[in-house]
């Protein structure tokens, strides 16, 4: 960590800093555990001056603000530093942790807007998230996330030009047939896998890493899976507050996970391209 951040985190917290040591984990950025001299701990990400955490900042205050779910605190942000509070973590997600993340989730996914999108754009990691107000979620699916998302996949060399080819066929032809206007749009956290959970002796004690928007719901729990993150009694509690339909297993979870997958594509390349190619395949 360079003297200036240490610096300026100083200011921040108002008190000095006396250690500083790096922690696993950070798509945008380096991140690092801050002990203070008052006794307080605390997390910093630190990036570039061309860095975007001063929108993860905002994506956390805006969670915080629903008041539905766990998040760090933000202290300070600015793009290419974000000083938070440290979280204390124990324990791996088991059933209570699971039953408590349903609870959560289920809750968030009842604060809702007038249409898809968001009041800004946002990330999915380092990349940005276009949030145009949408009234029609098929419509902000298929040309802000998949369209989108597969176009820069492509446009990086990852996601071969017959795959983005079979993806706009799909977009054109038969997203609509299978993808629903739900009820309301809702709040989703939008990165839900396990890096992302911390787990305190069997409850939520934070989640991180947010890539908000207003979506259907189902998106979050098709990402839920891609993972295995949560297992059937997530699955169970969350259906008692919010009934998941028909069909969702069979048919709209692999849709949903394309988005994830076109992501992961952008970024690893790897298997992922081959995993798109066999969704797109099955519906196409």
């Amino acid at each position: 960590m360079t003297p200036a951040a240490r610096q300026a985190i100083a200011e921040a917290a108002s008190a000095a800093v006396s250690h500083v040591a790096p922690l696993t984990g950070g798509c945008i950025g380096e991140v690092w555990r801050v002990d203070l001299a008052d006794g307080r701990h605390l997390v910093a990400k630190t990036a570039g001056a061309d860095g975007t955490l001063d929108i993860e900042g905002y994506m956390l205050d805006y969670l915080a603000r629903t008041q539905t779910v766990p998040v760090p605190g933000v202290i300070h942000a600015e793009p290419g530093l974000l000083v938070m509070e440290y979280v204390e973590t124990s324990g791996r997600l088991d059933a209570a942790a699971q039953k408590h993340a349903a609870d959560l989730l289920a809750a968030l996914h009842g604060v809702t807007a007038d249409a898809y999108g968001h009041e800004r754009d946002t990330l999915i990691g380092s990349l940005r998230q276009p949030n145009p107000w949408t009234g029609s979620w098929p419509e902000f699916f298929r040309d802000q996330r998949l369209l989108y998302m597969g176009r820069l996949a492509l446009d990086n060399g990852r996601l071969p030009r017959g795959t983005y080819a079979r993806l706009e066929k799909f977009c054109e032809t038969k997203l609509d047939t299978y993808i629903e206007q739900p009820a309301r749009p809702s709040l989703i956290h939008g990165d839900m896998w396990g890096g992302n959970v911390l787990v305190r002796q069997g409850r939520i004690a934070a989640f991180i890493d947010p890539a908000i928007y207003h979506a259907d719901a189902e998106v979050e729990l098709a990402f839920a899976t891609l993972f295995n993150t949560y297992g059937d009694l997530f699955f169970r509690r969350y259906h008692e507050h919010r009934p998941i339909h028909p069909g969702f297993n069979e048919v709209r979870r692999d849709i949903y996970n394309l988005y994830p997958l076109l992501t992961h594509t952008w970024y690893f390349g790897g298997q992922y391209p081959a995993q798109v190619d066999a969704v797109l395949r099955r519906f196409c």
